[in-house]
């Protein structure tokens, strides 16, 4: 979506501070934190939210709830962290592109 603000993202046509990159996801740190450590993940490939996926991109948010951790502990999360998910405006979701925080460290 040409409109879409965390695909341009991920395009590389607004730059972020990224956390981590491959061919389907990128994490990077939120512009906004709310904690010392706070970064998103976000698949590659336009999904809304998480109320849109479907049986095909179960594989695609395996790996991104599997990379979770690893990303965490590289951002120096040993002690833990919070993800969140805002699903539909409802849910608080404000950037309609599947979007995970990871937020942690002390405040």
């Amino acid at each position: 979506m040409s409109d879409c603000l965390f695909c341009k993202i991920a395009h590389g046509d607004i730059p972020c501070r990224k956390v981590y990159e491959d061919d389907e996801v990128l994490a990077f740190h939120d512009i906004n934190p709310v904690a010392p450590v706070h970064f998103m993940l976000i698949p590659k490939l336009h999904l809304v939210s998480l109320a849109e996926a479907d049986d095909t991109h179960a594989a695609l948010l395996g790996r991104m709830l599997l990379l979770i951790p690893e990303l965490a502990k590289q951002q120096g999360l040993d002690q833990g962290f919070r993800t969140v998910i805002n699903t539909g405006r409802g849910g608080g979701q404000e950037i309609f592109h599947l979007h995970i925080h990871v937020i942690g460290g002390v405040n």
